[in-house]
């Protein structure tokens, strides 16, 4: 037993509910933490499940932390949520595909959150995260959580290594059945509220009413095919992303994607299903976790994961001078995208990972 301080970031859901619980019942000495956004909350007639960041959200947060007789706070974040939109903009605006809960993490939920853990004097925080942690004289190594439908270590990969070690992660090791088994017989009226599915900040569930809402949704431009030939117009490149189908503007006798965007131009590649295949990766800020340190040899089999949908694919890995990592892939992958993550594992364990800064098409054709 223990009675050091953790800070619990409370979002409302079952899963930061039972991380609590199961800490209390450890011998932490637990302190609950909403973190608000600031926004508005959506129309009425919107019915997301968003589960993260709003007045409902926080009332649930606060009547499990009465439940368990803890200390419960409630934090503005509307500035650091501003930089989040702020670089949610910005990445569309260079044609890339944003990871804002991945960010949102590595500067909120594991940034903000534990420079107020440190003026609680509190040596850990917890989150609901499913992901497991590693902790030795070694460093700290990230593994996926048991419930592999459920796993969000891959989310968890900009996440300094100095800050997972003061990190807990008490669900990882349940699977979500168990989880709400727990909330259920603790009295936990979250027992089965639904997961969050949306960004918290796009209240629509189209973010693109988020981007026409702060400036526009960037350059007008063509739509144009392998051929070089123009199909169409659009109202701006911003409202669109690589392996996009439908709302393209314009007739087809098969299924056209995005294939490529020019931010500075505007114009849109498009192409068949097969032509959105990538052949490999550049990365940049890619680092790893534990002691073990990049590998000095190319990895001609690993494990990559480039979304936050449960998995990976086969791929191998390169290690540049620079310090990046090529990755290329094994198996036709579609629509991997620049601005997203790319998480390497060996089995289980999360061996590193960066960001995509650029991705080569296998049927490579510039706009």
């Amino acid at each position: 037993m223990t009675s050091e301080r953790v800070l619990v970031a409370l979002s409302g859901g079952v899963d930061s509910s039972v991380a609590a619980l199961l800490l209390q019942r450890q011998g932490y000495d637990v302190t609950g933490v909403f973190l608000r956004h600031g926004a508005k909350n959506p129309p009425k007639t919107v019915h997301l499940k968003q589960g993260c960041c709003s007045s409902e959200d926080a009332l649930d947060a606060a009547i499990v932390a009465d439940q368990l007789k803890i200390p419960f706070h409630v934090i503005d974040m509307e500035d650091e949520f501003s930089a989040i939109k702020t670089y949610f903009r910005e990445e569309y605006a260079q044609g890339n595909t944003p990871n804002p809960c991945a960010v949102c993490n590595r500067d909120i939920k594991f940034g903000a959150l534990l420079r107020f853990a440190d003026s609680m004097q509190a040596p850990f925080l917890a989150t609901g995260h499913y992901a497991q942690l590693q902790k030795d004289a070694e460093g700290v190594r990230l593994y996926r959580g048991k419930d592999v439908q459920k796993d969000q270590s891959y989310v968890l990969f900009p996440v300094s290594e100095e800050v997972l070690k003061r990190t807990l992660l008490p669900v990882g090791g349940l699977m979500k059945s168990e989880t709400r088994a727990l909330a259920k017989e603790a009295g936990f009226p979250v027992f089965d509220k639904p997961d969050s599915q949306e960004i918290c900040f796009v209240p629509t569930g189209d973010y693109r009413d988020v981007l026409r809402a702060t400036g526009g949704l960037g350059t007008k431009g063509n739509m144009i095919n392998l051929q070089g030939e123009v199909l169409a117009r659009h109202d701006g490149h911003m409202g669109f992303t690589r392996g996009q189908r439908r709302g393209l503007g314009f007739a087809s006798t098969q299924p056209m994607y995005v294939l490529d965007i020019d931010a500075d131009t505007g114009d849109i590649l498009v192409g068949t299903k097969t032509s959105t295949q990538t052949a490999e990766v550049l990365t940049q800020d890619f680092h790893w976790f534990g002691a073990d340190g990049p590998p000095t040899e190319p990895i001609p089999l690993i494990e990559a994961q480039y979304r936050s949908a449960a998995g990976g694919v086969r791929a191998s890995a390169e290690f540049l001078p620079s310090g990046e990592v090529r990755v290329a892939f094994l198996d036709p992958i579609e629509s991997v995208n620049p601005g997203q993550g790319i998480a390497l594992y060996a089995e289980n364990r999360l061996l590193g990972a960066g960001w995509i800064a650029e991705s080569v098409l296998r049927q490579p054709s510039a706009v």
